[in-house]
């Protein structure tokens, strides 16, 4: 039987990465996307909701919205939002997957809060090298533009660029090639799982102390499926 589960999703590469990858293993059924926000938007993407709901209609999977009080709750609070969000959803699931990739202790961290409310961890990432995921990403289809940049550790002329062979080949050695010592956040604008691509209009860059974001706005699309949607 497969294992019905559910996504930890970010609007960016990682998240889509796993999503793909899970779409077509035959031993799992995702059933719904999750995602957290504070005020609306996806800490560090500043995605707004209004874009990760169209890009869960593109999808085609129901999405459950769970607000977080701040960026940096308290430990407790988060992980109990975390917990109380995904049992109140309405959706019936036995996993939980998330698109983590170093072997930093965060999949050790998940499992305290996940496994003790009786779903199973998901990593289908963990431990594999950015190198070879990067191009995974490229290679399967998937379209992202970088969208926030940490100023300290990446210029910030790499703010919307495109996440693709050339950018890679010019990342500076001290950036991981995924992002994911905090260098960059991207947004999944086109993927093969996607009924079309989001339509945003790009406009200029905003820079926020040390972080530099491109900005965008959502325009209307053509008539989609309504994504079921369960906030928390």
């Amino acid at each position: 039987m497969k294992t019905k589960v559910m996504i930890s999703w970010s609007s960016g590469k990682d998240s889509a990465l796993t999503l793909w990858r899970l779409l077509n293993d035959p031993d799992y059924d995702v059933v719904g996307l999750f995602t957290t926000h504070v005020n609306n938007d996806v800490p560090f993407q500043a995605t707004p909701i209004a874009v990760v709901k169209q890009q869960a209609q593109l999808i085609g999977l129901p999405l459950v919205l769970i607000e977080l009080p701040e960026v940096f709750p308290e430990n407790g609070v988060y992980r109990q939002t975390i917990i109380d969000g995904l049992k109140n959803c309405g959706l019936q699931f036995n996993a939980v997957a998330f698109g983590d990739l170093f072997c930093n202790g965060i999949s050790d961290y998940r499992r305290q809060y996940i496994e003790p409310a009786g779903w199973e961890c998901i990593f289908p990432l963990l431990g594999q090298p950015s190198a070879q995921l990067a191009n995974e990403i490229i290679e399967c289809g998937i379209k992202t533009k970088l969208i926030t940049i940490d100023s300290t550790q990446l210029k910030i002329d790499f703010c919307g660029r495109w996440f693709n062979h050339q950018l890679l080949s010019e990342l500076p050695t001290t950036v991981d090639l995924c992002g994911e010592n905090g260098e960059f956040h991207t947004l999944v604008v086109d993927a093969p799982f996607y009924q079309q691509p989001l339509n945003l209009t790009w406009l200029t860059h905003e820079i926020e102390s040390r972080f530099c974001y491109q900005r965008y706005t959502l325009e209307e699309t053509e008539s989609l499926p309504d994504a079921d949607i369960a906030v928390s």
